[in-house]
């Protein structure tokens, strides 16, 4: 009888092998032009502001396309400004707190939070402090839910910074569901993040979307940025 691997537990060998070849995606999204699957038009949430959050040792030029094709889709894209983000820090989070804030004073409205992988975890627990300031969650292959060594990154983490995964130096637990609209993509095809973990439970999360891509193209395959702009379309309210 076929077992299925659990889902709960870091992705096997040949899954994480498999994600090399999409690092490709993500070096090259800077570059890369804005190409729709539909015909260019305005977005049912055109005009709302949205903060799009980088994985651990990404910046974002990572997230340049899905800006982008956001921005020509009507959305105000903005870009983190956290630099290369090697973990969760006091310092890179004030940093966040305080981009949050200038978008949400230019834009007078509550902001849309994408996360990509650790991103998510830095999105959902600015939802936690300042729900005031947050329109929407989106995460993407984001770690919140279960053991924080579920995944094989936390290695990679634990070698960057000076603590463990296990103890990160701010206080918030990032499973706690921020009191805000939050979805929750993953895969069972990611060679990176246990799925269970990106799923969430439904105390968690509001919405788990479940999509075909692997981790690493998350951020930067067209496939998986068309959906992000189709969630937000049906998720986020116009404004004008």
């Amino acid at each position: 009888m076929h077992k299925t691997f659990p889902d709960d537990r870091p992705p096997r060998l040949p899954f994480l092998a498999r994600e090399i070849p999409n690092l490709a995606l993500i070096w090259s999204s800077p570059v890369r032009r804005v190409r729709l699957d539909r015909p260019l038009r305005e977005a049912a949430g055109a005009g709302a502001p949205v903060l799009v959050l980088p994985g651990i040792l990404s910046a974002d030029p990572a997230t340049s396309l899905m800006r982008r094709t956001l921005r020509a889709s009507g959305y105000h894209a903005y870009a983190s400004r956290l630099g290369v983000v090697t973990g969760v820090t006091p310092q890179l989070f004030a940093r966040a707190e305080a981009r949050l804030a200038q978008v949400h004073a230019r834009h007078e409205a509550p902001v849309t939070l994408i996360g990509i992988s650790l991103g998510g975890l830095y999105a959902r627990v600015l939802a936690q402090r300042h729900p005031e300031k947050v329109q929407l969650v989106m995460t993407l292959g984001t770690p919140f839910s279960g053991d924080r060594r579920a995944n094989n990154a936390w290695r990679v983490y634990e070698a960057l910074n000076d603590h463990s995964v296990d103890e990160p130096p701010l206080p918030d637990d990032p499973s706690l569901k921020p009191p805000v609209r939050t979805i929750a993509i993953w895969s069972r095809n990611d060679g990176i993040i246990a799925p269970a973990c990106s799923r969430g439970t439904d105390a968690e999360r509001d919405l788990a979307v479940e999509v075909p891509e692997r981790h690493f193209e998350f951020s930067a395959s067209r496939r998986s940025i068309a959906r992000v702009l189709d969630l937000l379309d049906e998720h986020v309210p116009a404004r004008r």
